[in-house]
């Protein structure tokens, strides 16, 4: 079994922690039943923001879902000037045999424009 990595990012439209939840829940919603993932196939998530986002941490969301015992951890996107504002940015490692290419990474909201050659 290998250690693979699912890429996500979503948008959300104002800083608060209720609009972060529930996006940051959508996406991880998504990404899992997309690519048929359970909790315990989860080896660790890494969530990064824009600076212009800090109501709360989106790792609560995980944590809602069920995701207790998984190493989760919170951090700051790179300010890049021509960056997509308020883009929450999901890295979930998860333990797995299906090969990298098998795996849909997801793209919500205005996230689309970040990788519109892979997403879903």
């Amino acid at each position: 079994m290998a250690l693979r990595g699912i890429r996500g990012a979503t948008s959300v439209d104002e800083n608060t922690r209720e609009e972060i939840l529930k996006k940051t829940h959508e996406l991880l919603k998504t990404m899992m039943t997309k690519n048929n993932i359970k909790i315990e196939d989860i080896a660790s998530v890494f969530f990064s923001m824009t600076p212009d986002l800090n109501a709360t941490f989106p790792a609560i969301a995980a944590r809602d879902l069920g995701m207790t015992c998984t190493p989760l951890l919170c951090f700051n996107e790179i300010n890049v000037p021509s960056g997509l504002p308020f883009c929450i940015r999901i890295l979930m490692q998860v333990n797995s045999d299906k090969p990298q290419t098998d795996f849909d990474h997801i793209y919500l909201n205005k996230a689309v424009t970040l990788r519109p050659d892979i997403a879903v």
